[in-house]
């Protein structure tokens, strides 16, 4: 072997993505998925399982995700794991990053390597990248924006996407809710996947509920109609008095992205009637905001953010900690809301409110996602609580 061929074995792989965030800081690595450039917000996700169904979360739209674990996409994706309701729709997700390059996968529910998922799906990623560092620094110095471009010669402009970065205006007073809401009303009868026969259906159930569509996952849906609910699904912005037309037992406000306080202009309104006629309403996530919103308090944006699948919270009815999952940037501010809210959950990591119920109505929220998909089912029991809920008020 010649010294010309041992050099050439030394020399470094040409970068083929860049992460540009809003400071100035920029990183070099490896390009997957969908060459494109796209501006977020970047987060960072702690768990180290479901990332197919994060990936496919409406409520991370705008963001780029940075997954702390390192080994991401091991197992592939499938069609059965996709949280997004339609299927031909995009979650939102503007990029991803990762720690190791992906492998191929080893599943055997595997369909397609994760490269080719975020190709069709139109999401650049970035590997190679140190993911555990700027977590650190996402946590001293709060989520930054960011510009993600994944080119395959290489070649970038580097002034022009630290530009793009710093004019990118972040999720304050952004309203994500039009671009992942559905766009008409209907129907859900699937059920819960179990193994070795998947998805069922189911369409008898007892209670009917609207569910309120922010940008609502499948598993909520799945669990809602396990419970024995009769689910139909309404646009974002459907009004309070085509809600009552459909006659519910009870109301559902979904999970979603953005500023809570900008879908509150037009949700708000909305939800004050739900509450004032006495209608059971249950909320997750944007849904728990909107639900402290409307009653008077006030939502703030978080530091950092809760994202991930190993969140302790503690259920102050009964004691009991339950570890969740969580995907909020923005929190309801305790001090703000009125003295009929009650709090009924906290978050152990950082104190902040993860629940809400009304004392004087039939309404209560979580921040979490009971649903889990991914993450644990210590909190499907509040899927039984709303149900509950609903028949002692049908009884009344």
């Amino acid at each position: 072997m010649t010294l010309e061929q041992v050099h050439s074995g030394w020399a470094e792989p040409t970068p083929t993505a860049v992460l540009v965030l809003a400071d100035g800081t920029v990183l070099y690595g490896h390009g997957i998925g969908a060459e494109s450039q796209l501006a977020g917000e970047v987060c960072f996700n702690t768990a180290i399982t479901g990332y197919e169904e994060i990936l496919t979360d409406p409520s991370y739209a705008g963001q780029i995700i940075t997954f702390t674990f390192p080994h991401i996409g091991n197992v592939g994706t499938n069609e059965e794991d996709i949280e997004t309701v339609s299927m031909a729709a995009s979650s939102g997700v503007r990029g991803v990053v990762l720690r190791t390059d992906v492998t191929q996968p080893s599943n055997y529910r595997a369909t397609r390597h994760l490269d080719q998922w975020l190709k069709a799906r139109g999401i650049p990623g970035i590997t190679g990248i140190d993911t555990r560092a700027l977590t650190a620094l996402i946590r001293d110095k709060g989520m930054p924006n960011a510009v993600i471009a994944h080119r395959a010669d290489g070649v970038f402009d580097i002034e022009a996407l630290k530009a793009e970065a710093r004019q990118w205006p972040g999720l304050e007073g952004m309203d994500l809710v039009p671009g992942v809401t559905a766009p008409q009303r209907y129907g859900w009868d699937e059920t819960p996947w179990e193994w070795g026969t998947g998805y069922g259906r189911k369409d008898d159930g007892a209670f009917h509920v609207v569910a309120v569509d922010y940008g609502v996952k499948r598993n909520i849906l799945r669990l809602l109609v396990d419970a024995g609910c009769k689910v139909t699904v309404v646009p974002a912005t459907t009004p309070a008095q085509d809600i009552l037309a459909l006659r519910p037992d009870g109301v559902f406000l979904s999970n979603g992205p953005g500023d809570p306080a900008a879908t509150g202009d037009y949700a708000v309104p909305v939800i004050r009637a739900l509450i004032d006629e006495g209608v059971p309403t249950f909320g997750i996530c944007l849904g728990h905001q909107m639900i402290g919103l409307a009653v008077g308090g006030r939502t703030v944006k978080m530091h950092q953010g809760h994202h991930g699948a190993n969140h302790p919270v503690k259920d102050l009815t009964t004691g009991k900690v339950e570890i969740t999952s969580m995907n909020h940037g923005f929190a309801v501010d305790r001090e703000s809301l009125p003295a009929n809210a009650v709090e009924t959950h906290v978050s152990l990591f950082d104190g902040s409110n993860a629940g809400i119920a009304l004392s004087d109505k039939p309404v209560f929220s979580v921040q979490y996602h009971p649903e889990a998909s991914p993450g644990p089912r210590d909190s499907h029991y509040l899927f039984t609580r709303f149900v509950e809920m609903m028949g002692r008020h049908k009884a009344a």
